[in-house]
């Protein structure tokens, strides 16, 4: 088996972002999180990350993921503790890389969880 460090898309493929879509009228779409990666690596504030999470908090509250109360739940101590005087990194960084295992086959979520993980590693 060949392993796939990437996006690999032939035929019918519509490649956005990190969002892949194939076959026939194929489309991908990525929702902006608000944050653009080309802002000259500026790290987010603890006040966005917390937006980011409400965000999250919401799109949760709204989707039929199976766990979606417990990730709610996680998601409203992240963001208590995001924007504590001194948050701990570390609980941050588990519930970050918690979060992302948590939401795959949900896109948008993904896509949030990803850009979550994202700003709360560059802590």
């Amino acid at each position: 088996m060949r392993r796939n460090d990437g996006i690999i898309a032939t035929g019918g493929s519509n490649v956005v972002g990190n969002a892949v879509a194939s076959g026939r009228g194929a489309r991908a779409e990525v929702q902006n999180s608000g944050l653009s990666q080309g802002d000259g690596g500026r790290q987010p504030s603890a006040q966005e990350i917390g937006d980011l999470l409400s965000r999250l908090i919401d799109e949760l509250g709204r989707s039929d993921h199976p766990d979606r109360g417990d990730l709610i739940e996680a998601a409203e101590d992240a963001r208590e503790e995001v924007t504590a005087e001194a948050p701990r990194k570390g609980k941050l960084k588990l519930f970050a890389k918690g979060l992302v295992e948590a939401v795959p086959g949900f896109t948008a979520l993904a896509s949030l969880a990803v850009t979550i993980e994202e700003a709360i590693r560059g802590l």
